[in-house]
């Protein structure tokens, strides 16, 4: 059983014993002003350990997905409702990528500034160079709210979907790909 703080918090945390990458997180939803809901809890290692944490926040759980072509010459952030499954096939044909796989540790630190576990929409404030491409499963855009970790999984927050696609977005540069899955 996952261990979490019950508390939800409208604000960033006190800095200490935080990574500045999560820190940085926080700074630009404020200058953004995007507010959102935290949870903070002990390290998630699957969809299943996060749904106390989406039960808290009342959302639903929302995947992603850090994702390469065959040749690891393309990557791609896939945002998709946790319960539904991932078929390869499917998202490849609708991309028109060779066939997909998970991208390793070492190209998710490298463009995102993430490890595994932690991949989140919040990362591509990572990607000036817009290295990796944004696909958003049709069904996330029908919830009023996401959830996705701060660039570390030990916290959750709860941003209301409209801030991501009208703020955080275009103030990253990163246009999303449309996706049914």
């Amino acid at each position: 059983m996952l261990k979490f703080d019950p508390t939800l918090y409208a604000d960033k945390p006190d800095p200490h014993n935080r990574l500045p990458k999560e820190m940085a997180v926080y700074e630009l939803l404020e200058r953004l002003q995007i507010p959102y809901l935290r949870a903070d809890h002990e390290v998630t290692a699957t969809i299943e350990d996060c749904h106390e944490i989406d039960q808290l926040l009342g959302i639903s759980i929302c995947k992603n997905l850090f994702l390469c072509n065959r040749q690891k010459t393309n990557y791609y952030l896939l945002m998709m409702p946790g319960e539904k499954p991932f078929k390869t096939k499917d998202l490849s044909a609708q991309i028109g990528s060779a066939r997909l796989s998970f991208g390793d540790a070492q190209a998710m630190e490298q463009y995102l500034n993430l490890t595994p576990g932690s991949v989140t929409v919040l990362a591509l404030m990572n990607d000036p160079e817009q290295r990796v491409r944004l696909l958003i499963d049709r069904d996330v855009l029908q919830q009023e709210y996401i959830g996705c970790h701060p660039c570390i999984n030990t916290s959750s927050l709860k941003i209301k979907t409209s801030d991501i696609l009208e703020k955080f977005l275009p103030y990253v540069g990163h246009v999303p790909t449309i996706v049914d899955l």
